[in-house]
């Protein structure tokens, strides 16, 4: 396969909700952004016309080359508290694995960062032995480079993209000195992935067995509806306003989010501030109004450009304000390179 000399180079954030593709002006900043496009998922006509629009040059091999966010339904972001006398034991953290992950370690791709600035974790170093476990099933990587591959984009990096969201996320905080904790969902259909992250990085996390699908249930129950896959179908469109019955909806969620974060104030002290969705659908943003009603705390609204401009990554005039909001932290958090920082709670020290 044959790649000619990039000129450009080209983002894309790919998960079950949207794909969103960027154009740089270049791989590493300073860089400008130059245009973002959003797809849906499952249509590979308007993404394969995404892509031929920002393709300014057409490529030889016929792929578009690009750094990828990915998100596997099985991806493991998770915060673990490890036994520092038991990490040299070859069998210790496969057994953390098997026991708190509950994943069968030999067919996961794994690596282990540090929860405050996502650098690999040194199993021979002194200090805090909270450990950040990410990765996915080998399997799901192979699978989604065939999906890309087949989309017409070629994976130059591949990454999971809920690390690239939540490091994106702590450096934003920092640059806000913000102080307050905040509450990361991603809410897919079976699993909402929640995260506690301050300016200090990811404080907690917790997969929670609460989705999108287990909303659908309570659309037909409320709306009489005798088919679920039709009440799926309307939840999931803009036919509807569901925002009467959000708190309805939200129920079950927001049982299960209200001990996380019952959990973490105590063990803590901190009060969570505010709440942000990184992965719902542009029809589904009401839902994270909905969530942040019910647990008693504001919606995060990023000012990403200024954010941006403190990593030399700045936003083209013709980029929509509708491109620039929460969902786009994992696009954005694989263009940044992140300088290390002294944590907001360090400074006021």
């Amino acid at each position: 396969m044959f790649f000619s000399a990039k000129t450009k180079n080209f983002f894309v954030d790919f998960n079950d909700h949207m794909i969103l593709v960027a154009r740089t002006s270049g791989a590493t900043a300073p860089l400008v952004v130059e245009e973002i496009l959003e797809c849906p998922p499952g249509d590979p006509a308007a993404l394969q016309e995404a892509l031929k629009t920002l393709q300014v040059k057409k490529s030889p091999s016929g792929y578009l080359q690009a750094s990828c966010g990915i998100y596997a339904p099985k991806r493991v972001v998770r915060r673990v508290p490890l036994e520092a006398k038991r990490l040299k034991e070859p069998a210790y953290l496969n057994e953390v694995a098997v026991q708190q992950l509950r994943i069968e370690p030999d067919q996961f791709t794994l690596t282990l960062l540090n929860p405050a600035d996502g650098t690999a974790f040194d199993l021979t170093k002194a200090g805090p032995k909270d450990a950040l476990f990410c990765g996915l099933p080998t399997q799901d990587i192979n699978t989604t480079q065939e999906k890309l591959l087949a989309n017409g984009i070629y994976p130059e990096r591949l990454e999971l993209g809920s690390v690239a969201s939540v490091g994106a996320l702590v450096d934003y905080l920092a640059f806000a000195k913000s102080k307050a904790p905040v509450l990361l969902l991603e809410i897919d259909g079976d699993t909402t992935h929640s995260f506690i992250v301050t300016a200090a990085g990811v404080e907690a996390s917790r997969p929670i067995a609460q989705g999108l699908d287990a909303m659908t249930p309570v659309v037909q129950k409320e709306l009489g509806l005798k088919d679920e896959e039709a009440a799926r179908k309307l939840f999931l469109s803009n036919a509807f306003d569901f925002t009467g019955m959000g708190p309805l909806l939200v129920k079950k969620l927001i049982k299960e989010l209200q001990s996380f974060i019952g959990f973490y104030e105590v063990q803590t002290g901190q009060s969570i501030g505010q709440v942000c969705c990184t992965l719902l659908p542009s029809k589904l943003g009401w839902l994270e109004t909905t969530i942040g009603g019910q647990l008693g705390v504001s919606v995060l609204r990023p000012d990403l450009p200024a954010w941006l401009q403190s990593r030399q990554i700045t936003l083209a005039d013709s980029i929509p304000a509708n491109a620039q909001d929460a969902r786009r932290f994992g696009l954005f958090g694989l263009m940044a390179q992140y300088a290390p920082h002294v944590a907001v709670s360090e400074k006021s020290q």
